[in-house]
């Protein structure tokens, strides 16, 4: 079944209690934590994560866009994040962090920018729970979608396949209705949606229907057959 995780990068931040709340229908809250070292720009951290897994029942999915996950990540699972997202770019021992996560009790993801392709690291996808392609540069909110990364999604889809595992693939950037189709039939089954989402007169309806629309495009993709 797809998944809908809206972004609390594309909400106010000044009611950011009201805005989780708006999403409750949503699988998961996206939650981006950017260092201004890893990526350009600086948003949440810690303390704030903590607080919104006070206010909302919704899960937490935290993306570290940051350098040293491998010293701060778990830390993150424990301030409540149900899952957290490093980036194999900045990670010192991927394998040894994706363990440490899972061992404290979250699911453990690895992301990966554009340019860093996933072949290098099949061997690691044991190790994690869920992959995250990046489908624009991270940093900031409202980019427009790469379809470059399309290639790159089937690509890791096959890979899941061949090993026979349950692991999610998420899409990040630039999700909308214009795109969630193609990153569904291409392999995805997490996307994370920011502006399609908190930019919505009513964003409980906008995650109805892009999940509506991912999950009829997964109905009638390829690799889903038999699934």
């Amino acid at each position: 079944m797809a998944q809908i995780n809206p972004s609390i990068l594309s909400a106010d931040f000044s009611r950011l209690a009201e805005e989780a709340r708006a999403v409750e229908g949503a699988d998961w809250l996206h939650v981006d934590v950017m260092d201004n070292h890893f990526v350009p720009n600086l948003t949440l951290g810690v303390p704030v994560v903590e607080s919104l897994s006070r206010a909302t029942g919704t899960p937490l999915d935290c993306h570290l866009m940051i350098e040293d996950p491998d010293r701060w990540a778990p830390q993150y699972v424990e301030a409540g994040a149900g899952s957290v997202t490093f980036h194999v770019e900045a990670a010192a021992a991927p394998v040894r962090l994706a363990r440490e996560i899972r061992a404290k009790g979250a699911r453990a993801s690895m992301a990966l920018r554009p340019a860093t392709p996933i072949e290098p690291f099949e061997d690691l996808l044991p190790e994690l729970d869920m992959l995250l392609i990046m489908t624009v540069e991270p940093g900031f909110g409202g980019q427009a979608f790469l379809d470059v990364m399309l290639p790159k999604i089937r690509r890791t889809r096959e890979l899941i396949s061949k090993h026979g595992l349950e692991l999610w693939l998420q899409v990040d950037g630039g999700v909308s209705a214009s795109t969630v189709e193609r990153c569904a039939e291409a392999g995805a089954d997490v996307f994370v949606a920011g502006s399609a989402v908190y930019g919505a007169d009513d964003p409980a309806a906008a995650v109805r229907s892009l999940r509506e629309s991912a999950e009829r495009a997964t109905a009638s993709a390829a690799w889903a057959c038999g699934h």
